[in-house]
Parts: C-alpha cells; structure tokens; sequence
C-alpha cells in the first residue's frame, strides 16, 4: 500500500478509537453521579428556604473530584465496612455516616460518605474554626442589632452588648446561637468575607463536598457538605486549643441580657452520658434534618463519629452516634480510606517549548489556575469532532486519488500522442 494511503489509513484508525473510547474526566464524574442520588446535591428541600431572592440564581453544585477524596472506596454510596467485619448496630437512621480515627485518619466504616447533604448547625465547627484561627480570644466585641435579629437558636445577645470571642464561642459551639454566629461574622470582616473565609478553609482542607453560604448553618441556595468532609472539619477544628477547651465544656457562664451571668448547658448529649466524650455539635433544620458530629476517646484512640439528615426516632441522634463509636471502638486499626492531610494538589502544567510572548502567557496562565490547558475535544464533543475528521479524511483521500488518476491518465495521452517531424 503506498505510503499516502497507509498514512490516511492510520490516521482515521486514530481518530475513530478516541472517539469511542471509555469516558474519562467529566463524563466518569457523570457516571458516578448517575449511581449516587447524592453525588453532586443534597435531596431537593421540604420548604422556601433555598429559593433564591429575586433577581438572584441558585449557585451551581460544586464540581465533583475525579477521584473521591480519601481513597476509591470511599466513593461508594452504600454501606463500606473493612473485609470480615461485623455489620453496624441497627437503628442508623441517618442517610450518611462515617466512623475515622482522629489521629491516625483512618476512616472505619462509612455509609454514603460523599454524599451531599446539608450541615445546619455542625457547619458552626468551620465558623469557630475560622474564629480560632483569626481572633484572640480575650478580644472584646460589641454586639449590634442587626446579631440580635437573626432566626434563633439565639444566646440572648444584647444591642451593645461586649463579650469576649472566647464567650461568643461558648455560646456558639454549646447552645449553638445563630445571634453568636453573624456577631463572630461580622467581627471578620462582614458575612460575606466570613464565608468566603470559611468556604477557603475548608477547601485548604480537602473538604470540597462544603460549601457554606451562612455562618450558622440556616439553609439558603447552594448549602452543601458531606459525612467525609464534617469529619475532616472538626478534626481540623480539634487542632485548635480555644475550639477544643469550648466544645467540651458541659456548662459556662455567659453575660446575661439584663445584667448578670446566665448558664449555658451543651446540647450535646454525650458529654454527659457517655464516657470519654470529648466534645461535638448537634443541628437541625427541615431541609438537613438531624445532624452531628462528635468525638470520643477510649484507652488512648480518638474516633469521630459524623451523623447526616438523621431522625430522632426511634433513637435521639446522639444516642446512634454513641452506638456508632462503641461499635467503632470495638473495630481494629485498619480502614477503607483515610481522612486527608490536605486538599489534592493538581499537576502543574508543564511547557516545553515556546514560540512568543503570547503562548508564554497563556500557559502560565493556565498553570496559575490549576486547570489543563483547553482541547479541541470535550467529552461531548468528541464524538462529532472525530465524525467530521474521519469525513475530511475521506475526502482528502478521494481527493488524492482523483488527482493521480488525472495525472495517469495525461500521460497515457501524451504517450499515445503522434510524434512531431
């Protein structure tokens, strides 16, 4: 076969494999959400309070990673146990759930644990973290109107009110104020630029099922979170001196409203019937239902236990999440995935050649925002792309051909042609 041939050959063979080959990036990620009903958004809500205001669009889900973070496994969205162990206790009644140890970060067992659902009020555990992480504690903050009008749980804030950061944190990790929440929002630098803190916190580390859009966990559009990523939040939390020494708190004195001290009680429940407990946070809303996360710790290994759109009946919450970490507790060290240290870091894009100034831009321009360079090819439409290649290479093939059967035939003419005197 001549060389054109076997050329146009080969390069139609090529196009036509990528065209039909296995899915990869984008359409793998759509696969996946098909047989998760949670991969990529929480259950449509019961009630208004996700309808966008006026004027405004819901946010877009958050991007699905091409690899679930934690280890494969862990992007299953049924029951995920270790080889041989025994089944979890019954009476779960949670949608998603996850058992890990906080130090080692082995994660347990689980149950959907990427699968997206709402935080309500644990997503307090990232606010405080933030809060930990910028304020002192002894910083005193004066609350405003605005902080005393907010939908309750409230502490009882007063309209110029002070309180130490340490105080509101009791108030928000222990009775779980939304008052407490916008006044430790304001206090870094306005709700907005609180959540933009919050939402840049837990993608540094690697929680990126979240997504908060208020500080106190109310739902609005776009709220998202994941068993996986509580879990890595209040481990993270933990690391904290002044979040650790709040949460575990059974009871602190808070400035009462008309003058005085009043008493905080932890809503948390297994501070005070279960032994070892070393601190959590319950939430509720009637879009995520019952949630929690919680810790305890028994002959020297701390587990952390993460309950999503859980009921009540026929066991308090935080009743499952101690039958949960008993049962945790009673498992070895080995695991199905692993809490990260981190957010995935992408491959820097890598140029090997430069033509101009232009081209040189563009790729560091690529590389500063961490996304491959853009493919003529999509995943949707590679298909077509490939379909329109094989068709000009059949015309350029047709082409060809009619050009040298031309030429054949002028000279079989020029041969046949009598010769000049």
């Amino acid at each position: 076969m001549p060389f054109t041939k076997r050329l146009i050959v080969a390069l139609v063979l090529a196009t036509a494999t990528a065209a039909f080959a296995a899915p990869t990036g984008t359409a793998q990620q759509a696969v996946g959400s098909a047989q998760c009903a949670n991969r990529e958004t929480p259950p449509p809500p019961v009630d208004t309070s996700e309808q966008p205001a006026p004027g405004q669009k819901a946010p877009p889900a958050l991007e699905v990673p091409e690899k679930p973070i934690g280890g494969d496994r862990l992007g299953e969205c049924g029951l995920i146990l270790p080889p041989n162990q025994a089944q979890p206790p019954s009476g779960i009644t949670a949608t998603s759930w996850m058992l890990a140890d906080m130090d080692s970060g082995a994660v347990i067992a689980a149950y959907d644990p990427h699968g997206r659902q709402r935080p309500a009020s644990v997503i307090k555990v990232l606010l405080a973290m933030v809060v930990a992480k910028e304020l002192r504690g002894d910083l005193v903050v004066t609350a405003s109107a605005e902080d005393t009008q907010q939908e309750c749980t409230c502490v009882g804030l007063k309209d110029g009110g002070q309180y130490t950061v340490r105080q509101l944190l009791h108030g928000l990790l222990l009775t779980s104020g939304n008052d407490v929440a916008h006044t430790l929002a304001r206090q870094l630098g306005g709700v907005p630029n609180a959540l933009r803190k919050m939402n840049a916190m837990a993608k540094e580390l690697g929680a990126l099922d979240t997504r908060a859009v208020t500080p106190s966990g109310l739902d609005a559009p776009g709220t998202s979170t994941s068993a996986y990523d509580v879990a890595l939040i209040f481990r993270g939390a933990m690391k904290y001196d002044e979040f650790a020494q709040a949460v575990k708190l059974p009871q602190a004195q808070f400035p009462g409203r008309n003058g005085g001290t009043i008493m905080l009680t932890n809503d948390n429940r297994l501070m005070a019937n279960y032994e070892g407990a070393i601190g959590g946070k319950t939430g509720f809303t009637d879009d995520a239902q019952h949630t929690y996360v919680g810790a305890a710790e028994r002959n020297g290994r701390r587990l952390v236990v993460v309950l999503l759109r859980g009921q009540q009946q026929p066991t308090h919450i935080t009743n499952q999440a101690a039958k949960l970490l008993d049962y945790g507790f009673g498992m070895g060290p080995g695991g199905v995935g692993k809490l990260v240290d981190g957010a995935p870091q992408p491959k820097p894009n890598v140029v090997t050649t430069q033509t101009n100034d232009n081209s040189s831009d563009t790729a560091a321009a690529d590389s500063s925002t961490s996304r491959p360079t853009p493919t003529a090819f999509g995943t949707v439409g590679l298909p077509i792309t490939a379909i329109a290649g094989v068709g000009l290479l059949a015309g350029l093939f047709l082409f060809i051909r009619n050009k040298r059967a031309k030429a054949a035939r002028a000279r079989r003419q020029a041969a046949q042609a009598p010769q000049g005197v």
